[in-house]
């Protein structure tokens, strides 16, 4: 085996770790999957035998990739971020919960979470993301963000205000969750507007993010309120009618699938009960994209 060899397994005992750091960072399955290709590849133009913490040294290569990648994306926007945003979603079948672990997940990598992430400066959500959900030191942060340990402390804090204020803590027991998303769907089967606004919270936030038009236009929209997003009850009969439940980022979400092929994934947030947060994904080019798990009745 050659040295190349033995770094490629070692890289490789890490990949999980850094594909988890940079999905948190950019909210993009795809691009999450380019910053650790592009940490592979700096490794590759590195002296591997003077990195004596090669988990720490990468976290750190991700995290400046990343925010390269957020800079960039900032650069470009012509207008902020509405708030249509949908993240990529990770499935898992539910066949393979564990209880400890899913609550652990849905704690991590939530869309609500996800959502809030996005409308943060690259700067506080990568101090964050490094510091908050993977317990990087400030001194680390602080290098790849070129400020102080005490500035990047700040950075932290307001990221993390921010995230307190806009995410409520939901529902964790996914035997509450399933009841809550069962009600929701089987109201949305039968067009039961009633049944649907009680389910609902009345601050209810839908995001749907179906791609784009033959022309370039982007088809998503935002609803907020009980009776709008209830008012949706076509979308949601069609979603419901082949839908099958799932873990959406270790929380009880649905997927949609005809012979094999993935229409859409909705993720759900629970909180005391009621729906406060839906995103819908079915844009095709991201739903390809996708791994699709198998099911369970």
């Amino acid at each position: 085996m050659t040295d190349t060899d033995v770094l490629a397994d070692r890289f490789e005992e890490h990949r999980p770790h850094l594909k988890a750091v940079a999905y948190r960072m950019l909210g993009s399955l795809a691009e999450a999957e380019d910053a650790v290709q592009e940490a592979w590849l700096k490794l590759g133009r590195s002296d591997a035998d003077d990195i004596r913490n090669l988990g720490g040294w990468l976290t750190t290569v991700v995290g400046r990739v990343c925010l390269d990648m957020l800079r960039s994306r900032t650069t470009r926007r012509e207008d902020p971020l509405d708030d249509t945003f949908v993240p990529d979603p990770v499935l898992t079948p539910l066949s393979r919960i564990d209880p400890e672990q899913e609550v652990l997940q849905a704690d991590s990598v939530g869309l609500a979470l996800l959502v809030v992430l996005e409308t943060l400066e690259p700067a506080e959500r990568l101090a964050f993301v490094l510091h908050d959900m993977f317990a990087v030191p400030f001194d680390d942060i602080a290098a790849i963000v070129e400020k102080s340990p005490a500035a990047t402390r700040q950075l932290a804090s307001r990221a993390r205000r921010r995230v307190k204020g806009a995410t409520p803590s939901a529902e964790p027991d996914l035997g509450r969750q399933r009841q809550v998303v069962e009600a929701f769907m089987s109201a949305a089967r039968g067009g039961d507007f009633e049944a649907l606004l009680a389910v609902l919270d009345p601050d209810v936030v839908l995001r749907a993010d179906s791609g784009a038009l033959v022309g370039g236009a982007a088809v998503s929209k935002l609803v907020r309120g009980a009776r709008p997003v209830a008012e949706q009850a076509v979308l949601f009969r069609q979603f419901a009618q082949y839908a099958e439940l799932v873990l959406v980022n270790g929380a009880i979400g649905v997927f949609n699938a005809q012979e094999g092929q993935l229409l859409s994934v909705m993720g759900v947030t629970v909180v005391d009960g009621r729906i406060t947060e839906l995103h819908i994904l079915a844009d095709p080019e991201r739903l390809a994209r996708l791994d699709v798990p198998g099911t369970e009745g």
